[in-house]
């Protein structure tokens, strides 16, 4: 495969971006080799700027749900760009999305708009402990909630990917009232609750997306509701990866649970930086200017991604692609368990909706610990594997992979060789 243009951008890139990049995930360290550099996309595919043409499984992380130039979403956008790009004004279209959100989430009032998942979380950390007056959070080791201090601790993703504890530049008191437990592990969290009495809330993701896709138990997640709701400890949920992604609404709804911040970002902002938190009118009439918990944002409610996020998800719900979501996930789960099973290679695989993720090992995987026991040597073979036969997934064994709803039964086919061609290397 000709990656010669992409080399030239990369040691161009190094010369004013930190590591030729503006997300250390996209360095590509954790396989090996240089970064690709993509210069358009279409539908289900994307295409870099050697002229390589891929099955784009990454989506941008995931809120290019509708694939790449949506017709309906490209109209919408251009309607607004001539109208105006910013106006560090009020907009009709943010009400007009904030009830589309709101009524897609049982127990959501009133939600607030923000410029990224990590804004919503780092805002919703401010909000729950003003509202219970209590000054610790507990979050699960593996799961991601943004780079803000607090919670840039054990988590997943990029830090996974380069062995990081941490990161260096967050003071000892900046995650002193954070308190880690273990995803899956009930116990570890009501140890917490026994030895502290100052819990604020709880952040997790529903299905964790950053240590690869792991899901909850039932008894967990419903247990976990349940001792929050006796305590008086707020329950947040970061639904940044998982909104809109395994139903037209939240994960938290097919899990049977209800949150009482709920986060969120990626497909709300149909591929422009969104990012929201809500939660019912009490909590959120905590926030200015209504309350005292301050939080502003001259972006915030952008017009353009408000328009984005408005026509994706009117989109979205005219399409209903959830069932279609399911079958291909399964299909591809099962490509993946018959091809690692021909070559002798151990894999388990864990999906959700229109997000899946294989993880090279034996073991079932439902926790931080299992996930990075992992064999990232055989995934990294298996990355380039997929890269040589078209098949675009994230650099990072720690990262989901996501489904748009173009992919078509052509494509599925590819992806199902892809996978075959990738393993036999391993």
């Amino acid at each position: 495969m000709n990656n010669k243009k992409s080399q030239e951008l990369y040691n161009k890139g190094l010369k004013h971006l930190v590591g030729a990049v503006n997300s250390p995930v996209r360095a590509f360290k954790s396989v090996g080799g240089n970064p690709l550099f993509m210069e358009r996309a279409h539908g289900s595919k994307i295409y870099d700027v050697d002229g390589n043409e891929y099955i784009d499984l990454v989506l941008s992380y995931g809120p290019m749900i509708l694939g790449h130039g949506n017709a309906n979403v490209i109209e919408a956008v251009q309607k607004q760009v001539c109208t105006g790009f910013t106006f560090g004004a009020s907009t009709e279209n943010e009400i007009i999305l904030a009830e589309m959100v709101c009524n897609a989430f049982p127990g959501m009032d009133k939600v607030r708009f923000v410029n990224s998942g990590t804004e919503a979380i780092m805002s919703a950390i401010r909000l729950a402990r003003a509202y219970t007056g209590k000054n610790h959070i507990i979050k699960f080791a593996g799961c991601y909630h943004g780079h803000s201090d607090s919670l840039l601790v054990a988590a997943g993703s990029g830090l996974v990917t380069y062995s990081l504890p941490g990161s260096a530049g967050v003071p000892n008191d900046a995650v002193k009232n954070t308190l880690i437990a273990e995803y899956n592990n009930i116990d570890s969290v009501k140890k917490h609750l026994a030895e502290c009495d100052d819990i604020a809330a709880i952040f997790i993701e529903p299905i964790a997306g950053n240590m690869g896709v792991v899901l909850p138990t039932d008894d967990f997640i419903k247990e976990l509701r349940k001792i929050t709701k006796e305590k008086g400890i707020l329950l947040v949920v970061d639904e940044v990866m998982t909104g809109f992604r395994s139903k037209f609404g939240g994960a938290q709804e097919l899990l049977g649970i209800e949150a009482d911040i709920t986060c969120l970002g990626k497909v709300v902002g149909g591929g422009f930086p969104v990012g929201a938190y809500g939660a019912r009118e009490e909590i959120m009439n905590r926030v200015s200017p209504l309350g005292n918990v301050y939080q502003a944002g001259t972006l915030s409610g952008n017009p353009v991604a408000m328009a984005a996020g408005i026509a994706t998800l009117t989109e979205l719900k005219a399409q209903n692609p959830y069932d279609k979501f399911n079958q291909q996930a399964a299909t591809i789960e099962k490509a993946l368990l018959d091809a690692a099973a021909e070559n002798g290679i151990d894999l388990t695989v864990n999906r959700f909706g229109s997000m899946i993720n294989p993880f090279f090992s034996t073991k079932k995987i439902t926790n931080f610990t299992a996930a990075q026991e992992c064999n990232t040597t055989q995934f990294t073979k298996f990355f380039w594997g997929l890269i040589e036969n078209g098949i675009y997934i994230p650099p990072s064994q720690f990262e989901a992979w996501f489904l748009s709803s173009v992919i078509s039964d052509e494509d599925l086919n590819k992806i199902v060789t892809g996978i075959n061609n990738a393993m036999k290397l391993i």
